[in-house]
């Protein structure tokens, strides 16, 4: 019986434990949220918009061949992907990420943000998604 309680015991401490280290990485704070939109503003809504409403036509190539800046909004595709990959695009690129000769617009701003600034627009970008795009991206995270 004393078994039976110390393991439940343990259990329980070890599931709370993992549900405060999901909660806490999950969810940035406040400050780091409002870092991050002074940065979304300053760095990317010239290309991405004000509202995270990507460039009109976005899914259609442009003259040059290369695809508007896309929405990092619910209706975008940035949802989609997971942390590694979009911190990575932010920092070194799209074209670098994707490679084989893909061209894009949108480029590296490892000279010009710190990787915590880069962290900070991501949580910020994040942080106005729908729960259900939230989730699934956390999802797609973990198993990355």
């Amino acid at each position: 019986m004393i078994g039976l309680v110390v393991g439940g015991v343990i259990l329980a401490v070890f599931a709370g434990w993992r549900y405060a280290g999901t909660a806490s990485t999950a969810l940035a704070s406040a400050d780091i949220i409002a870092q991050g939109r002074q940065i979304y503003a300053d760095q990317c809504a010239a290309c991405h918009g004000a509202e995270l409403e990507g460039q009109p036509g976005w899914r259609s190539p442009l003259p040059s061949g290369r695809l508007p800046a896309p929405p990092h909004d619910a209706s975008g595709h940035t949802w989609h992907h997971p942390d590694d990959v979009l911190f990575r695009i932010v920092r070194e690129g799209t074209a670098a990420v994707v490679g084989g000769g893909y061209e894009s617009d949108m480029p590296g701003f490892a000279d010009v943000l710190s990787d915590a600034d880069i962290r900070a627009v991501l949580d910020y970008i994040k942080s106005t998604w729908p729960e259900r795009e939230r989730r699934y991206q956390e999802r797609v995270s973990e198993a990355n």
